[in-house]
This record gives C-alpha cells, structure tokens and sequence, in this order.
C-alpha cells in the first residue's frame, strides 16, 4: 500500500499525448495514491515541461514522473532528459509498446531511467502499482525534503543581491539562498526563464518569479503589509527601532489607532545587532532580531498596524490633521505623529568603498553574511558599541577580527563590559589611531589601505570583509522646512527649541511645546533622532512610551 507522502503538494506527473491513455492512467495512479500525493496530467512533453517549471516555482516536490514513449513533436526520451533539469531527484518511468522497449533500454543510460512499463498495465495491482511502490519507498528514502518557501538566487558578490538578502532576514521572513552559479540555482532560472544577468531573482512561496524586485515590490509578495487600510488615524508613527516599536506598542495598547510606517525592516539598527546585553530584563542578553520581532508581534497584538518598505517624503498640517506622503504620492493622516525615524551609518568617503559596498563592504552588522566569514580575515571600523558587538559576534567563527579605531581607544565610545570582553578575545585586535584610506578589489572587496592617523604611514593588508560602524546621520531630510533641526539635522523638541527654551516665535497655542514636541504641534520625536538623545535602546524604549503619553495629552486639549 501506499505510504504517506512527506508532504500535501507531493506531486506524481504522467504524461500522454493519447488523451484516453492519459486518463486511465490518471485514473488508475488516483485510485491508488490520489490520497497522499497530488496527481497532475499533461498531454504532451511541452505541456508536462511547463507543468513541472511551475511546480519547482512554488516549491512543489515531484515524486515520479511517467511518460509514455512516442509523442509527437518531443517523444518520452527527450521529455524526461529536459525533466531531469528540473527535478532531477523524481524517479522516472517510461511507457512503452513492446517493439519499443530496445529503446526504452537505451533509454537507461540517457536519462538515467528508474524502469519502463509495457502497455497495456491491466490490471494495475500487478502490473503497475508494485513498480510505483517501489519507486516511492526509494524516493521517500532520499533526500527530497522540501526547502524554505521563499528563494533567493544570485551571486555571491552582488550589492542587490546581499540587499535582498539582508531585506528577507531584518522582516523574518525565511529563505533559501541560491548561487546563480550552482546547480539548483541555474534550475530555478530556467524554470522561470531568467537569463544570468538579470539577479536576484526571487521566487516567493506561490512560485511567482520576481526579477531585480525593489523594496516595496518584494515586501507586497512575501507577506508584508504595505497598505494602510485606513486613511486616518490617531498617532501615525514614523520609523520601526526601538523607540517606533515602542511607540506603537503603547500607543495601540492605550486604544489610540496607531499605524507604524517603516521604509526597510523594523529595529532600526538595533535590530541588526548580534546581541545586546545591557538591556534591562535580558541578564544572558537578547539579540536585536529577537528583541523586534517580539516588539512587533506585541505591537500587532495590541492592534497596531506595520507597514513595511514604504518611505515617507513629507509632513503637512491640515487644520487639526497632520498628513504624512508617501513616495509613491499617496498619504496617510493622523492627528498626531510621532518621528521615530532614528539614525544610518555614515558612510566611508575612502575611494573603491562606493563601487565595493554590498560586494565585500557593508554597513552595518549584515548578520547574513556572518556564515560566509568563517575562517576569513574581518575587518571592522569603529568604536562605539555597535562595532564591538559586531566584533564579538563574527570573532566565534572568523580567522581574525582586527578593530580599526580613529581615536586613541576604546574608552571613549564603548561600554566597559564589552572593552572587557574584546579584551579577552584572542582573535579580536584592537588598532587606534587607525582609518581605512582605500578600498581595492576587482568585483569584490580583496585588499585595504590603513593609514596611521599619527605617523600618516600607510598599509596595504589583504582584506575581504570589512563592515563599519562609523557614526550615526539622523534620517530626517524630509523633514527640511517642516520641524527646526540642529545643524547635524537632528531634531529640536521641548525646551531645545531655542536657546533660552521658550517656544519659537511661530509657535501658534497658548501653552509652550511638550518635552517630546517638535516645533509643529501634535508631532512628537522619539529615540536617536531626537537632538542630544542618549542613543540607547532603553532611553529609545521609554522615549516612545513617553512620546504616546504626550500624544494622549495633545489629544485631550485639542
């Protein structure tokens, strides 16, 4: 008897130009299996090659194909010899009339057959189940297991490809990675009729083929929301780290409406971190991946909603309403926002690091490519915590781990606990005094240039990682003529406003502006930001909670 398949979408293909063949032999594998495995049926070898294309696409497993042996246009032989570029794991089965099976002899050493059944195969019992039952017991026995819904395909030194790859990580949505180079990779690009040039491509968990996706277009088809499903709400936050979460997990936990617009992942660069452990409650430390993802499925439980990959352009008040627009020209209003938008990573004006970022440089922690720095030589640049986390966390698996600091030390810009931990790594260096002058490779990152800040004396060192952590740009541009910024572009709230800390002389209520309270009423900034902020997941934390405890009373006396 047939045993059960590993999975519900576990496919037997047959294939028949002869339609009343066809559906008996249909008939006859649906009596017999039609309860474990899907049964699929084509009439000719072009139909079954297409049928088998969309199947790999969604990720379906194809037990055993059947083909009968003379079909017009592309017999059985050739059918299954293009098959086996697609499914090379599925037992094939060749059907034939008697004075055909030398053919079907040959037919072993050319496509590898599994066995050739004669027709006609009544009674089936005898004939044709035996030989399926065996096929299936040796497929099961293989290794067939099915892969993660979404898959990725590219090359290994790609910018896009690594912003893809990284995109799917930050939103937990999970993936298989794919070299353009390697055999299931190339399979994955024929069957959606992708030429080598033209990566990533991403297959999602439908089997629709995404070639070169952008941000929004990969976020609306892995199952992120993009949309609001509204068109105004009470507190419109701006910005997904620590101190948007927070926001939206106290604003929609006080019952106000909240909606959270995000232009890449939630966390901010929190969430990129290997592990945090001077966050309150955590004593053996949280990364920042756990530490947002269970921020945001708080937040959706209380019922804020996230909206993923859209970016904001600009702020407008209308009467009471604050509007928020979107890049694509559309807009969302609220009576309150809240400016979470936190900070990026400067970025290295060395010559060759722009033509080399996402090819050997990234900013920022790119947990993706830690598996791929095994046994290398990494090179990291900065002081603050955020590099020395990094450090810890690439120093398990890597050669070396060499910190390339401007300053004179660590002291300056580092928590103690991790001085101490870098200190008593025996593969992390510490070089002060030390900025990267070059970056040099062909494709990808291979060697850098390091020049000592002191002496100016210069150093060529083979290198092909290098990730840095140089301070911190507030993301608010946007915002330029809407709120007063600091002349770093950080934004003024409160008493910062203006040097004797009254409100500024366009300031239009009665009452002087709350803590958290941007020079436009009803729109409040949170986290780093905010100027003079403490750029600390805590302080970003409580920052959002406070800001929702500002909005609430903005909102009474409005």
């Amino acid at each position: 008897m047939a045993q059960a398949a590993d999975s519900a979408r576990t496919v037997i293909l047959t294939v028949d130009d002869d339609p009343g063949v066809s559906r008996a032999v249909a008939r006859d594998l649906r009596r017999r299996y039609g309860g474990t495995y899907r049964i699929v049926r084509a009439e000719s070898g072009e139909s079954a090659l297409e049928a088998l294309r969309e199947l790999k696409l969604r990720g379906d497993l194809v037990a055993v194909i059947l083909a009968d042996y003379r079909m017009p246009q592309m017999n059985g032989i050739e059918f299954l010899e293009q098959a086996l570029d697609v499914y090379p794991g599925a037992r094939r089965v060749l059907l034939t009339a008697y004075a055909d099976t030398s053919a079907a002899i040959d037919a072993i050493n050319v496509v590898d057959l599994d066995h050739y059944l004669l027709k006609p195969w009544d009674p089936p019992e005898e004939k044709l189940y035996p030989v399926l039952d065996d096929l299936l017991d040796a497929w099961r026995s293989s290794d067939h297991r099915p892969v993660p819904a979404t898959k990725v395909v590219g090359h290994r030194w790609s910018a896009r490809s690594s912003e893809v790859r990284e995109f799917l990580a930050r939103n937990q949505v999970p993936y298989r990675w794919y070299s353009a180079d390697e055999p299931e990779g190339q399979r994955l690009l024929a069957a959606a009729g992708v030429d080598g040039q033209r990566l990533p491509l991403v297959v999602t968990a439908d089997g629709t083929p995404l070639v070169e996706p952008d941000a929004p277009e990969l976020a609306a088809h892995v199952g992120l929301a993009t949309t609001p499903t509204a068109d105004f709400y009470d507190l419109v936050v701006i910005g997904g780290g620590p101190a948007g979460l927070g926001s939206a997990v106290y604003g929609a936990s006080e019952g106000l409406r909240t909606v959270l617009v995000e232009r890449s992942a939630t966390g901010g660069q929190a969430g990129q971190s290997s592990r945090i452990e001077n966050y309150l409650g955590f004593p053996d430390g949280v990364s920042g991946a756990q530490l947002t993802d269970r921020a945001r499925r708080q937040a959706t439980k209380f019922g804020a909603e996230i909206l993923t990959a859209r970016e904001v352009t600009g702020l407008e008040v209308n009467g009471s309403a604050r509007v928020v627009r979107f890049s694509d020209g559309s807009a969302v209003a609220a009576h309150s926002v809240i400016l979470a938008t936190g900070v990026s990573y400067r970025q290295l004006a060395a010559p060759g690091c722009d033509d080399l970022t996402g090819c050997g440089v990234f900013y920022g922690s790119a947990l993706t490519e830690a598996a791929s720095c095994q046994g290398q030589d990494v090179y990291i640049v900065g002081g603050a915590n955020s590099a020395g986390q990094a450090a810890m966390y690439l120093a398990r698996g890597a050669k070396s781990v060499t910190l390339l600091v401007r300053g004179e030390s660590l002291a300056a810009s580092m928590s103690y606990y991790l001085i101490q931990q870098i200190d008593e790594s025996p593969n992390i260096t510490v070089r002060p005094g030390t900025v990267v002058e070059a970056a040099h490779g062909d494709g990808h990152l291979e060697q850098l240039t390091l020049r000592d800040v002191t002496t100016g004396e210069t150093e060529l060192v083979d290198a092909q990682w290098m990730f840095v952590f140089i301070g911190a740009a507030p993301l608010t541009g946007w915002l330029d003529g809407t709120v007063l910024r600091d002349e770093r572009g950080f934004i003024l709230a409160g008493p910062d406003l203006t040097p004797d800390g009254r409100p500024p002389a366009d300031w239009a209520l009665d009452r002087p502006p709350y803590h958290l309270e941007t020079s436009v009423p009803g729109v409040f900034v949170a986290g780093d930001a905010r100027a003079e902020s403490a750029k600390r997941v805590a302080s970003a934390v409580g920052e959002g909670a406070m800001a929702v405890m500002l909005v609430h009373r903005y909102l009474e006396q409005s």
